[in-house]
């Protein structure tokens, strides 16, 4: 592994593939920040460029790409509350609050600290561990895949108010049910599409993420403009520097979060959407009384999904370099590249390709080490957006929206469906209904359909699946205590005063 670090050192450490790793991380940090535009569109726009590279050289330019707009995406979920990226949205659940108190700078600052600090120690778990974990991913079936979606989904208690968790459950189960508009790629049946051509292919999540979080925010404004007017506190650009104590609350939580993130990112087809989900809502149930400041504006609500994606961003790394399997979309692409240049992944590559490998590796650390120089000394320009007017942010705000969802499909039916989708949670967000679990089950819904099917098919039926393996059943118990805790929670007061 030293001799590996040194010559991925060697690769790096020479003027052009460290300003190949600035160019994709400012980039990368750009596309990022605009709503709708993630990692595969940037990665897809920096290709080109990339074939007229070494392929060490085109691969540290395409991965700085990559975890650059995963770094840039949490902006404009913060600043706007705009998740263009699913990665970022539980990334808004507290950040933007945060910046609606006067404290976009914090926010801002503490997402680039948690983010810098879920990269290094992923960074540093894939030089260790990269051959193990490739195991663990092979171990890894359909059931389990089936019981994670189920643990993620579970975690809707974290997304809840006291007294609101039937409604969260609701919310869930709407989210799944139009993960299944579209067609069954299975039997290539057609559902719910009632007959329009426009549904065939589902409705994306961009829409979905666009209509419940950034257009309804949008109106939300407009409809109560008088109020935002004076209820806004004054900008506080300058609070870039955390004081002690919140250094000393969010560091075991950037930790624990990092650690959850990497292993979650290793296993193929979870990602950085799974991670940060499974990180927000681990570290709520973890706060006990504290978590009533989730979603108001918690750092450790905030800290816990940006330390959790970064992590995950390197963890997918190792099915895809040791194992040839890309586990999302980005990584699909990064595959396509490394082909493309004549190279195939697998458990060989870190023998055959050594300089590649690790130097791919390393360029994680100093991406996000550069990153983390480059955004900080912008921080108090980039809050700047909330100072403008909210006459002009408004129209901003919509015309991102708008024009990001646009730009996927070329469908003016999903401007209208998007129009439709913000009127209904307008409604929704009214009558107290949280707009997250719909989120979660939405982007949850596909991956829990494929492993229960393809589970299904092994076992033939028979549903000892679910705790016929230790893997099974360790993820079976805890989803039933993840269940359980808030009925027991209700009963315990009841069990008392009879």
């Amino acid at each position: 592994m030293i001799e590996g670090i040194l010559l991925g050192l060697e690769t790096i450490l020479t003027i052009q593939n460290l300003a190949l790793i600035a160019c994709g991380c400012i980039a990368g940090s750009l596309i990022g920040m605009l709503p709708g535009l993630g990692p595969i569109s940037a990665i897809a726009l920096m290709i080109p460029i990339s074939y007229n590279l070494a392929p060490a050289s085109g691969m540290i330019l395409l991965s700085g790409v990559y975890y650059g707009a995963i770094f840039g995406g949490s902006t404009s979920s913060i600043l706007i509350n705009a998740p263009g990226v699913a990665g970022t949205v539980a990334t808004s659940f507290d950040g933007y609050p945060l910046a609606m108190r006067g404290h976009a700078g914090k926010a801002l600052a503490t997402a680039a600290y948690a983010s810098f600090a879920g990269g290094t120690i992923a960074v540093i778990l894939l030089m260790i561990c990269a051959p193990y974990l490739a195991d663990l991913s092979l171990s890894f079936q359909s059931a389990d895949y089936f019981l994670l979606m189920i643990l993620g989904l579970s975690l809707v208690t974290a997304f809840a108010e006291k007294g609101n968790y039937a409604k969260a459950l609701i919310m869930t189960c709407l989210g799944l049910s139009l993960a299944t508009v579209g067609t069954d790629l299975a039997s290539g049946v057609e559902r719910f599409t009632f007959g329009r051509a426009d549904l065939i292919d589902g409705i994306s999540f961009l829409l979905v993420a666009m209509a419940t979080f950034a257009l309804t925010e949008a109106f939300l404004m407009v409809l109560h403009q008088s109020q935002e007017q004076k209820q806004l506190p004054k900008l506080k650009q300058g609070a870039l520097l955390l004081t002690k104590q919140e250094v000393k609350d969010i560091a075991p939580v950037i930790s624990r979060s990092s650690v959850l993130g990497f292993l979650i990112g290793v296993l193929p087809g979870a990602g950085a959407t799974v991670a940060s989900f499974l990180a927000y809502g681990a570290e709520r149930t973890l706060a006990g009384e504290q978590s009533k400041t989730f979603g108001k504006g918690s750092l450790k609500g905030l800290s816990a999904p940006e330390a959790a994606n970064n992590a995950a961003c390197s963890g997918s790394f190792v099915p895809l370099l040791t194992l040839g399997i890309p586990g999302s979309g980005t990584t699909a692409i990064l595959l396509g590249a490394l082909v493309s240049y004549g190279i195939q992944p697998g458990p060989r590559l870190y023998l055959d390709e050594p300089a590649l490998f690790w130097s791919v590796v390393i360029s994680m650390y100093f991406g996000n080490l550069i990153l983390l120089l480059l955004n900080l000394p912008l921080i108090p320009y980039i809050a700047k957006l909330l100072l403008i007017p909210r006459a002009l942010l408004v129209p901003l705000i919509i015309f991102f929206s708008l024009t990001g969802v646009y730009l996927i499909s070329f469908n003016t039916f999903d401007l209208y469906l998007m129009l439709l989708f913000t009127l209904a949670a307008l409604f929704l967000r009214h009558s107290g209904f949280p707009m997250a679990p719909l989120l979660l089950g939405f982007i949850l819904g596909g991956m829990l359909e494929d492993n229960l099917r393809r589970a299904m098919t092994i076992s033939q039926g028979d549903l000892s699946f679910l705790w016929d393996r230790p893997s099974s059943l360790t993820l079976m118990i805890i989803i039933s205590i993840v269940l359980l805790t808030p009925l027991a929670k209700c009963l315990l007061p009841l069990a008392k005063t009879a």
